[in-house]
């Protein structure tokens, strides 16, 4: 109908000719009802990287983890971007921590208030006090809303606790036993 019944109701206008496979009816939300394509909440596009190698480091300030960046280009500002990722560590004495974060898009909001200092998305401590020959895992889950179309590049870092040295992939003490690992991290463009 061109017209409701009362003006309480609201009056719809179906389009003129069919939609096409798969399409969707949609409102403009002034009641005038066309097809299109059904891509709320649907993943577009994803990018993944895995690390198989072994990286350390020493530093108390955050730095990239080499091999642990992804890069991917949202097709609509309204895009979010689903971040998770897998990453295995080790230090040399279960007294000392490792701190994990992302950069890129607005990640800075996927870290805590301040309140000691060292900021982070995930904080790692061995549970064993035999940390040398022990691998703590960590996940990592962040949904972005980088309100671009641009490429972005998602990177992990990490800091760790009074200059310790830590490793990614491996334990402090290589074991036979104990074995190396892998750590992977996936970016993933969900449709608004």
């Amino acid at each position: 109908p061109t017209s409701a019944p009362t003006s309480a109701d609201v009056a719809f206008k179906l389009p003129n000719a069919d939609g096409t496979s798969g399409q969707v009816l949609k409102t403009d939300g002034s009641g005038n009802l066309s097809f299109g394509a059904d891509t709320g909440g649907k993943i577009l596009q994803v990018v993944s990287t895995t690390k198989t190698d072994t990286a350390s480091s020493s530093s108390s300030s955050f730095a990239d983890i080499s091999g642990m960046a992804v890069t991917i280009t949202p097709s609509a500002t309204s895009s979010k971007i689903y971040l998770t990722g897998y990453v295995h560590l080790g230090i040399n004495d279960a007294r000392y921590s490792i701190y994990l974060k992302f950069t890129g898009g607005n990640t800075a909001s996927y870290i805590g208030d301040a309140a000691t200092g060292v900021e982070c998305a995930n904080h790692v401590r061995m549970s064993n006090a035999n940390s040398s020959y022990e691998q703590e895992s960590s996940p990592l889950m962040y949904l972005d809303s980088p309100n671009t179309t641009s490429a972005i590049t998602y990177q992990l870092q990490w800091a760790i606790q009074d200059s310790q040295t830590a490793y990614l992939n491996r334990a402090y003490t290589l074991d036979a036993d104990r074995g190396n690992t892998a750590s992977t991290l996936t970016a993933m463009e969900v449709a608004a």
